[in-house]
């Protein structure tokens, strides 16, 4: 099939440009992208989803005019959560894949917290095998950096890697021990995959379930401090620096971590970091303002207004490398309950693209290409994608079309996840996804799955 989409704002994170063109894709590559480079001859009807096709030496060219939208490179989620195998009351990959073609994501990264956990060959083989019968976007699998993330012994790293893993991690968990970490950073090195760092110091967690702060003493609930978070950053900065490693800290949300990612990178480190839509979004406050609404119980928790600023700071500035969702979805019954007891975790994958444009891109804290790179190109990086998170020609034929002028109200009864641990229900949202192409096939159209 021969895709053309005509008309819209192409942004290109590596030239860092944003220009109205065309983009020609075809056998899953990019064609061509520029003015005109579709052609002028103007396609009958019938194409699915709306948009406009005909048949040609019994091939079909399919049009969408994204007139008036921002054409971007595929979308990709270098932290995702898809339960699967073993918890797939929460979430499994079929669910998870189409909330995030929703979601114009057109690649995820599946950590390895499941049952059993992702920790071996077989489990790689097995999320790539079960990717594929769903088939809706790409799913790599993130093996584990310990034997069932334990934290005592290494997992088979150079095994995990050669059947497909993408990263390390043992997410959900810190890697409590020094030796280990430093091991897992040294070893992964030999296969050149990063190891994605849970940063929790779980003595100074002591049962916290939200930021510890002025909030937290008003609301009677245990706090978490910035330092259980900080602590464990510059532990692992330091043993990055000692081993060469490639280290990336996920879900950072303190000044602090920024301030201690912003020396490492001064440092030349092999450093990279993400933070998450949510809290780039909101602040312990909402915890008070959703009247004790669980969906607010994360893991980082969401933290002042101040470390929010900070979050937003190091955005604008390059100091942070990726938005990555973290999305966990639970079962209700892990949510329906008070606060103390209730699993830490919000889906994200169909809010993040309104949440970036409503409080980044609108306020110019981002524009389209540093929105590109954050979470297009940088991901691609960090997880060795080459031909992925940039339109280019010869590259993967990943693309994601947002209408930046759509409004819209989060309802999650209507989320694709069977997650619906949200505290943005009832939100109102500027920026919707309106088509995702995954290799070079159009998979949502008119913002719905075909």
């Amino acid at each position: 099939m021969k895709l053309i989409i005509r008309g819209g704002l192409v942004v290109d994170p590596v030239g860092g440009k944003a220009e109205i063109s065309d983009v020609v894709v075809e056998d899953g590559r990019v064609m061509a992208v520029g003015r005109a480079a579709g052609g002028d001859k103007a396609p009958g009807p019938g194409a699915p989803g709306g948009a406009r096709g005909s048949a040609r030496d019994d091939r079909t060219t399919v049009v969408v005019d994204a007139s008036g939208k921002v054409v971007l490179p595929g979308l990709i989620d270098s932290h995702v959560h898809l339960r699967e195998p073993g918890q797939e009351h929460k979430e499994d990959i079929a669910s998870g894949s189409a909330a995030a073609a929703l979601g114009g994501f057109t690649t995820v990264a599946a950590m390895p917290n499941t049952d059993p956990v992702i920790d071996s060959r077989t489990g790689v083989e097995f999320i790539l095998k079960r990717a594929g019968e769903v088939g809706l976007v790409n799913v790599l699998p993130v093996g584990a950096v310990t034997k069932a993330q334990k934290g005592q012994e290494l997992a088979e790293l150079g095994e995990m890697a050669a059947a497909g893993a993408v990263a390390f991690s043992d997410d959900g968990h810190p890697v409590s021990s020094a030796e280990i970490m430093r091991c897992a950073l040294e070893y992964a090195k030999t296969f050149e995959r990063p190891v994605l760092d849970h940063c929790e110091d779980l003595d100074l967690v002591n049962e916290g379930v939200m930021n510890q702060g002025y909030w937290a003493t008003v609301l009677g609930l245990r706090g978490i401090p910035a330092a259980a978070e900080e602590v464990m950053v510059a532990r692992d900065i330091i043993l990055a620096a000692m081993t060469g490693g490639r280290l990336h800290l996920t879900h950072l949300s303190t000044a602090g971590s920024m301030e201690l990612l912003r020396r490492a990178k001064d440092r030349g480190l092999n450093v990279t970091a993400d933070v998450t839509p949510h809290h780039l979004s909101l602040t312990d406050e909402a915890v008070r303002t959703l009247d004790y609404d669980t969906s607010t119980k994360v893991n980082p928790p969401l933290r002042s207004e101040s470390d929010r600023g900070a979050l937003l700071a190091a955005v604008r500035d390059g100091t942070v490398d990726i938005v990555a969702t973290d999305h966990a979805p639970h079962h209700f019954d892990d949510k329906d309950v008070e606060y103390n007891y209730a699993a830490f975790g919000m889906v994200g994958l169909e809010t993040a693209v309104g949440l970036i444009v409503t409080n980044l891109v609108g306020p110019g804290y981002l524009d389209w290409v540093g929105m590109a790179r954050l979470m297009s190109l940088n991901p691609a990086r960090l997880l060795g994608l080459e031909t992925k998170g940039l339109l280019r020609v010869d590259a993967d034929a990943d693309v994601t079309i947002v209408d930046p002028k759509a409004e819209w109200t989060v309802d999650p009864d209507r989320f694709a996840s069977k997650g619906r641990n949200t505290p943005f229900a009832g939100m109102r949202l500027r920026g919707r996804v309106t088509e995702t192409v995954v290799g070079g096939r159009l998979v949502v159209s008119g913002g719905k799955l075909i």
